[in-house]
């Protein structure tokens, strides 16, 4: 099962979301209190089920938020990110060598974010 582990810093608040195997599979933005952080926790679990727009396919079909888009970036990996439904990005992913990779990030946020523990480092 996976867990959020919320760490705090001098910049302030994060998450990241981790498998039961303990890889991180997304990470969120730097929040500046604990109470926004769980908040953009709850938007991730809200949303781990959003479909999928793969912008790294030309002519790609638009999906409305919430949803993850996978994207290619500049050093030419493959990413996501979950948008919430007011379009904000509540968490991203590292890069992957492939897009099969990507795409099975995506389904375990799917299926790691609903239940998750939420832990603090």
């Amino acid at each position: 099962m996976g867990k959020f582990v919320i760490k705090t810093s001098t910049s302030g608040v994060r998450f990241s979301l981790k498998a039961g195997n303990g890889q991180v599979i997304a990470a969120s933005q730097t929040y500046k209190t604990l109470a926004t952080c769980k908040k953009g926790i709850a938007s991730v679990q809200k949303n781990a089920a959003a479909p999928v727009e793969n912008q790294t396919v030309e002519g790609y079909a638009a999906v409305k938020n919430p949803k993850f888009e996978v994207y290619t970036d500049k050093a030419g990996e493959f990413r996501f990110r979950l948008k919430a439904s007011n379009g904000q990005t509540i968490a991203s992913s590292e890069g992957y060598t492939t897009l099969a990779k990507c795409l099975n990030g995506v389904a375990s946020v799917g299926k790691n974010a609903p239940d998750a523990a939420i832990v603090t480092e």
